[in-house]
């Protein structure tokens, strides 16, 4: 069986690259999706929050030209992490495998855009069985 993940949203910050001691890239941010509709006649806004991470190239690739504010379409494998808030409550947060990520719009938040560089539209991972984990 499989299940694929599709989100279109912003970063709400910038991409953090690390690598694991083995040498790995691995890179992470968030991406708010806004979801607008009307309720009783009133417009209603809800955002939903989601952390990204992505491996190997494709990790590197978003490291180089993503930024906050850039315009993602990702698609992935998602699953849910549980953590003790700020508060002491328990959470838990969606958390997105990305296997591709599709570089949209333009504007502020497109990092790289005019200084030059060539900016992919679009990027994939490798194959999922060289994941570590």
């Amino acid at each position: 069986m499989f299940e694929k993940h599709i989100i279109i949203g912003n970063l709400g910050r910038d991409p953090e690259m690390r690598y694991t001691p083995s040498g790995v890239p691995v890179t992470d941010f968030s991406v708010a999706v806004n979801k607008r509709y009307t309720k009783d006649g009133e417009r209603v806004e809800k955002t939903t929050w989601y952390k990204v991470v992505a491996w190997r190239k494709l990790a590197e690739t978003c490291g180089q030209y993503l930024a906050k504010g850039r315009t993602v379409l990702v698609e992935g494998d998602l699953s849910a992490e549980a953590y003790t808030d700020r508060e002491g409550n328990p959470a838990a947060k969606l958390v997105l495998t990305a296997t591709n990520i599709q570089f949209l719009g333009s504007g502020r938040g497109d990092a790289g855009a005019g200084d030059g560089d060539e900016v992919p539209v679009g990027a994939t991972a490798e194959e999922e069985n060289d994941l570590p984990f």
